[in-house]
């Protein structure tokens, strides 16, 4: 029972508004003389983490389900220090704009026609590691966490992401297994084979003709629609189910933005 009403603590003091987190703060947040406890429930404590994970997952699907949810996997990108972080190295990361050690990716579950995130991946907090921890590519992480959850009886139709994880066959073949759809961005030097043959994203885009370029809304915001111009390439694949590359034009700058898209056959959703 000690340990679970130290967890208690420990998860309030996550969500509470301190403005720095550690084993230090949320135990004087929390009224403790000392950090030993919450250093405890860390680090000697016997307690299933995997478990753990997937009973929270179990809770936020029930609570904030959701048919149009769509997962997105991206890393958080909450900067670390020190050398003791568990499953982080130095590399570069978008929120930092240079090389730091980053935490590791996290699944968020959207309703498709909302703007605002639920965030059901795992929350990165410093805890003793393995003695032996192999390493694993951001695309590797991102699809053991959404085939845990597929596996797990849940569903979503669509998996989102950006070009780390758009680039990677082995997560797009991951999601194509289990019937999930996929919208994730390339970069303009991704080839991708059409009937005419194989091409870079690039190369594609400029053979696009005029007439085929729509005007559609991206969404929107306080000062209404976001238009973009948009254009889709069929892909050509022997497999069940359809594979487009989606360009999209901003329409002010001219910028263009690649997508790999998979819609898995009727029967499989």
């Amino acid at each position: 029972m000690e340990s679970r009403r130290r967890a208690r603590k420990l998860v309030l003091g996550l969500l509470s508004d301190l403005p720095r987190k550690n084993c230090w703060t949320i135990a004087e947040w929390a009224g403790d003389k000392t950090p030993d406890g919450m250093q405890h429930l860390l680090g000697r404590a016997k307690w299933d983490a995997d478990q753990v994970r997937d009973d929270v997952r179990a809770y936020v699907v029930e609570h904030l389900h959701d048919d149009e949810a769509v997962l997105v996997v991206d890393e958080t990108g909450d900067v670390k220090k020190g050398t003791d972080t568990v499953g982080a190295q130095r590399q570069y990361t978008g929120s930092a704009g240079r090389i730091e050690t980053p935490s590791s990716p996290s699944i968020w579950s959207t309703p498709a026609a909302a703007g605002t995130p639920r965030r059901t991946g795992n929350c990165t907090f410093r805890v003793p590691g393995p003695d032996k921890t192999e390493f694993a590519t951001k695309p590797e992480l991102a699809a053991r966490m959404v085939t845990r959850f597929l596996d797990a009886g849940h569903r979503a139709a669509w998996v989102a992401g950006d070009e780390v994880y758009g680039g990677n066959p082995r997560l797009r073949a991951a999601l194509e297994e289990r019937g999930t759809g996929y919208f994730l961005a390339v970069a303009c030097s991704h080839e991708v084979t059409t009937g005419a043959g194989k091409f870079r994203s690039d190369t594609l885009a400029r053979k696009v003709p005029k007439r085929a370029w729509q005007k559609l809304s991206a969404g929107s915001r306080a000062r209404g629609h976001r238009f973009y111009d948009w254009a889709v390439i069929d892909l050509t694949d022997p497999r069940p189910g359809s594979r487009q590359l989606l360009i999209r034009r901003n329409r002010s700058t001219g910028e263009l933005a690649y997508y790999r898209c998979y819609s898995p056959p009727p029967q499989c959703r």
